[in-house]
C-alpha cells in the first residue's frame, strides 16, 4: 500500500459522517494499521536484525479520533541498522502530515531493555505500553516487552496504584470536573476519558471494579468518544476542550437536538465516571481503620469510613432519614456507602408536604456544612434522590449556562454558591436563610422564562413546604428577586448619586435582607468564575452596602462623605491649563483642553495597548480669562499580569491629543490581527441600549450591552461625542465575551437628555457603534 492510498483511506473515513464514535475510531485504527504495516515493510526491507512496530496509547487501544496523534514505538535489537530503518519509516508518515490527512506522529525508538527501563520509572510510558498492540515485524520482541510491562505492573501494583492515584488527583486539580464545567476537557477533566483509562490501568494492578461499574464506564466512554470524534470533525484539528463556540456544531455532528442536549449527555456520562472513580480511588487510597461501628445519628453509623444506615432503620417509615444521612456525611466529610444509597433509592419516599418536623433543620445543617456538602449532593443526585427532597431541582440537572462568564452547570453553581455562603454565615443574623437563598437563587434557570421571575414563584411554593414561616419565605423570595441587585448597581451605576442609593434601600427594605444579599452576592460571584469577584467589584459592592445601610438606619443619604472627582490635585492641574497625564499602577488621569471626542481618544489609546477599563470619570469646566476650557478624564484599569508600560501608553496619548495618531486605523489593524475566541450568536444576547432618565438626579443613564470587541469603548464614546453628549461618569464591565457599559451623560446645556428624537438618535448611534 502506498503512502497516498493509506492516507486516502483515512481521509475518506474521517469524511464519512455515517461512521461516528467508537465505530469510526475502530475503523480509523484498522485503516491506519494497514497503512503503517505497508510502510514498515518497505522500511525494513533488506535490513539485518529484528524490528517490530508497536501501537501505543490511544492508538494501541484502537481509539483513534479523526486527528488523534499516532503513537508508535519501533522496537529493535540492531543499533547499527535502526537509524536507517527509522528514517525510512518516519519520513513517509511525516510527508502525509502536509496533505489532507493532517496526521501527527508521536514516535520513539527503543530496545526492549530501554523500553522496560523507562517504563519502570515513568507512569506515562508504563501506561502507554500497558495497552500496546503489535502491528508488524517480530512478534517475539513485542511479546517480550508486553510481558515484562504486565509483570512489573502486577509485581509493583502497590507502587503503581499510589502513583496513579496521585496523578489522577493532580490532573483533576488542573482540569476541573467535566460534568460541571461549561467548557470541559473531554480527555483530561475529572470524569473524562483519561479517568476511564486510569481506572482500567488500576484494575490491571488489582483494584476492584464491580461488573455493573464496568458496564457503566463502557457506556460513558461511548458517549465521550462520540463527542470527541464530533469535536475533531467540527474543528478540523486535534483537540479535547469542548469550547463554547464549538458546541452547536459538535451537537449537530454528534446527532444531538441542541447544544444543551449535548452538554447534558456529556455531564451525565462524566458523572458516571466520577462516581465509579471516587469509589475506586477511595478504596485504593485506603479508608481510616475503624474498630467498631460509630453511631452518628438515630439509625445511622460510621462503618469502615463510610456513612451507613443501620439494618433496622427503614427509609420507607421515616422520610427524614435521607436528610439525616446526608447531614451526617457532610458533617464529617465521609462518603455515603453504596449500599445505603441503594437502600434509599429502593425504599425512601418523596418528602411529604409540608416537611415533617425537624426536616428543615437537617437540610439547613447539610447546607451549613459548606464545601463538604457538595460530594453529598452529588451522591444523592447520582441516585436520583435529590429530586425526592426537592422536585423543583430536576430541570436544573446537567443544565449548562450559555455564556463564558459562568464556569459551572446550573446545579453545580447552586451547590458552590451555597457552600460559599456557608463560609460567610458569620456575617449575617440568619445563616439558615442565607444558605437556603443561596441554594435557590438561580433555581428558575432550568425553566422557560425569566429565571428570576420563575424562581420567585417557585420559592413561594417551596418555602411553605419546607416549613418556613411567612416572614422567612418573604426574605428568601427577596433574596431570589434581588440576587443581582447589588452587583448590577455597584458595577453599572454612579454610587455618588443619591437617587441610586435610595433606590437600593427601598428595594431591599431592611438591614437584615441587605446583609443577606451582600453575602449572597459574594458567594454567587465566587461560584460564577474567577473574573466575577475581583477587588474592584468587592470594593464597589462594599461601598454600596455601607451607603444603603446608612439610609436604612434612618440617615440622610447626602450625609455620607465620598471620594470626589476631580480631586484637589486634578483641579489644580486644570487651573494651570495645558496637558498633563498622571499614572499609577492601575489608574491614569488625563487633563487637557476640552474638545469633542477627548474621552474617546483616551479610550482608543488604552485599547491599542490592550488595557481593559473598569470605570471612568469625566469633568470639565468653562473657559476663563487667559485659559481655555479644560477637561479631566480618569480611567481605572484592569492591571495585566505583567504590568503596564506607561511610557509607551503616555507617548501614544500625547500623539493622539496632538492629532498625530491614526487611532481608527490602528484599532482596525489590531482587531484584524488579535485573535479573540469567537462566540456563537446563540451564546450572547444581541446588542441592546437601555436609557434611564430616573436613575440619576442630574444625568441621563445609558446602558449598553454588546459582544466585546477591540476598541468598543472608543467607538461608543465617539458616537456619544458626535451627538453633543458630555460623559460625566462611566462604569465598564466585561462578563466573559460581553460588555455591559454604563454612561452618565448630559447634553450641551449640562442637562439630562429629554427630547424624544434625540434619545432615539442616541440609541441608533450606539447600536451602530457596537454592531
Amino acid at each position: 500500500m502506498s503512502v497516498t492510498s493509506g492516507t486516502d483511506e483515512r481521509v475518506a473515513l474521517i469524511a464519512n459522517r455515517a461512521l461516528g464514535g467508537r465505530e469510526l475510531c475502530r475503523a480509523l485504527s484498522d485503516a491506519t494499521d494497514r497503512w503503517l504495516v505497508s510502510v514498515f515493510a518497505q522500511a525494513v526491507e533488506g535490513a539485518k536484525g529484528r524490528f517490530a512496530l508497536v501501537a501505543t496509547g490511544g492508538y494501541g487501544r484502537g481509539e483513534l479520533a479523526p486527528y488523534s496523534d499516532l503513537d508508535v514505538l519501533l522496537l529493535h535489537d540492531s543499533p547499527k541498522q535502526v537509524g536507517a530503518v527509522a528514517e525510512r519509516l518516519w519520513y513517509p508518515i511525516w510527508d502525509a502530515a502536509s496533505g489532507p490527512d493532517k496526521v501527527k506522529l508521536g514516535h520513539s525508538v527503543r530496545t526492549v531493555k530501554e523500553a522496560k527501563a523507562l517504563a519502570g520509572d515513568d507512569l506515562d510510558t508504563a501506561t502507554a505500553l500497558l495497552t500496546s498492540r503489535h502491528l508488524a515485524g517480530d512478534h517475539e520482541l513485542t511479546a517480550e516487552l508486553a510481558g515484562a510491562i504486565s509483570a512489573d505492573w502486577r509485581a509493583r501494583r502497590a507502587h503503581w496504584l499510589a502513583v496513579l492515584a496521585r496523578g489522577v488527583g493532580e490532573r483533576h486539580g488542573a482540569a476541573g470536573e467535566a460534568a460541571y464545567l461549561l467548557e470541559p476537557n473531554l480527555k483530561e477533566s475529572s470524569g473524562g476519558l483519561r479517568d476511564i483509562h486510569a481506572l482500567r490501568w488500576a484494575e490491571s494492578a488489582g483494584a476492584l471494579i464491580a461488573p455493573p461499574d464496568r458496564v457503566s464506564l463502557g457506556e460513558a466512554e461511548d458517549v465521550l468518544l462520540a463527542v470527541r470524534v464530533a469535536l475533531h470533525r467540527a474543528t478540523g484539528r486535534h483537540g479535547d476542550v469542548l469550547w463554547l463556540q464549538e458546541q452547536d456544531s459538535v451537537a449537530q455532528i454528534a446527532g444531538y437536538a441542541s447544544s444543551d442536549a449535548l452538554m447534558a449527555a456529556v455531564s451525565e456520562a462524566s458523572r458516571r465516571v466520577m462516581w465509579v472513580g471516587d469509589e475506586t480511588w477511595s478504596r485504593v487510597n485506603g479508608l481510616p481503620p475503624v474498630a467498631a461501628d460509630h453511631p452518628l445519628a438515630s439509625g445511622i453509623v460510621l462503618r469502615g469510613g463510610e456513612v451507613e444506615l443501620d439494618p433496622a432503620a427503614d427509609p420507607a417509615d421515616d422520610p427524614t432519614l435521607m436528610l439525616r444521612v446526608a447531614r451526617s456525611a457532610a458533617a464529617i466529610g465521609a462518603r455515603i456507602s453504596r449500599s445505603t444509597l441503594e437502600r434509599l433509592t429502593a425504599s425512601a419516599r418523596d418528602m411529604p408536604s409540608p416537611w415533617p418536623a425537624g426536616a428543615i433543620d437537617d437540610f439547613v445543617g447539610l447546607l451549613l456544612a459548606g464545601h463538604p456538602a457538595i460530594p453529598v449532593f452529588e451522591a444523592l443526585d447520582q441516585y436520583n434522590l435529590l429530586v425526592r427532597i426537592l422536585p423543583e431541582w430536576a430541570p436544573n440537572r446537567y443544565k449548562p449556562q450559555r455564556n463564558a462568564y459562568h464556569r459551572f452547570t446550573v446545579d453545580r453553581h447552586l451547590w458552590e454558591t451555597a457552600a460559599n455562603a456557608a463560609d460567610l454565615a458569620h456575617r449575617v443574623t440568619r445563616p439558615d436563610l442565607l444558605v437556603l437563598g443561596a441554594l435557590l437563587h438561580d433555581i428558575g434557570k432550568g425553566y422557560p422564562g425569566d429565571h428570576t421571575e420563575v424562581g420567585v414563584e417557585l420559592v413561594r411554593q417551596i418555602g411553605p413546604r419546607l416549613g418556613l414561616v411567612d416572614d422567612d419565605v418573604d426574605v428568601v423570595i427577596a433574596m431570589v428577586e434581588h440576587h443581582l441587585l447589588l452587583p448590577d448597581v455597584a458595577t453599572r451605576r454612579d454610587l455618588s448619586d443619591d437617587v441610586t442609593i435610595q433606590a437600593v434601600a427601598n428595594a431591599v427594605g431592611s438591614a437584615t435582607t441587605l446583609d443577606l444579599l451582600a453575602a449572597l452576592t459574594e458567594a454567587d460571584s465566587l461560584a460564577t468564575g474567577p473574573s466575577a469577584w475581583g477587588s474592584w467589584k468587592r470594593d464597589l459592592v462594599g461601598v454600596l452596602v455601607d451607603r444603603a445601610h446608612h439610609v436604612l438606619g434612618g440617615g440622610d443619604v447626602a450625609e455620607v462623605t465620598w471620594r470626589l472627582f476631580p480631586t484637589t490635585e486634578v483641579l489644580e492641574l486644570m487651573a494651570e491649563g495645558g496637558t498633563a497625564i498622571r499614572t499609577t499602577d492601575d489608574l491614569i488621569i488625563v487633563v487637557a483642553p476640552d474638545r469633542p471626542g477627548l474621552f474617546a481618544r483616551v479610550a482608543g489609546v488604552l485599547s491599542l495597548h490592550g488595557l481593559d477599563v473598569l470605570s471612568a470619570e469625566a469633568h470639565s469646566d468653562d473657559a476663563i480669562a487667559g485659559r481655555e476650557a479644560m477637561a479631566a478624564n480618569e480611567f481605572r484599569l484592569v492591571p495585566p499580569s505583567d504590568g503596564i508600560t506607561w511610557s509607551k501608553v503616555v507617548a501614544d496619548l500625547e500623539r493622539a491629543l496632538a492629532d498625530q495618531l491614526a487611532i481608527e486605523a490602528r484599532l482596525a489593524e489590531r482587531a484584524h490581527t488579535y485573535r479573540r475566541r469567537k462566540m456563537l450568536s446563540a451564546t450572547l444576547n444581541p446588542p441592546s441600549v437601555r436609557i434611564h432618565n430616573d436613575a440619576s438626579s442630574n444625568a441621563t443613564v445609558l446602558e449598553v450591552r454588546a459582544p466585546d470587541k477591540i476598541g468598543i469603548l472608543h467607538r461608543i464614546a465617539k458616537a456619544l461625542g458626535e451627538l453633543g453628549l458630555d460623559i460625566r461618569h462611566a462604569k465598564i464591565q466585561t462578563m466573559g465575551n460581553e460588555v455591559v457599559d454604563t454612561f452618565y451623560v448630559r447634553n450641551a446645556a449640562g442637562l439630562k437628555v429629554t427630547d424624544p428624537f434625540h434619545l432615539r438618535e442616541i440609541e441608533r448611534a450606539l447600536l451602530h457603534a457596537v454592531a
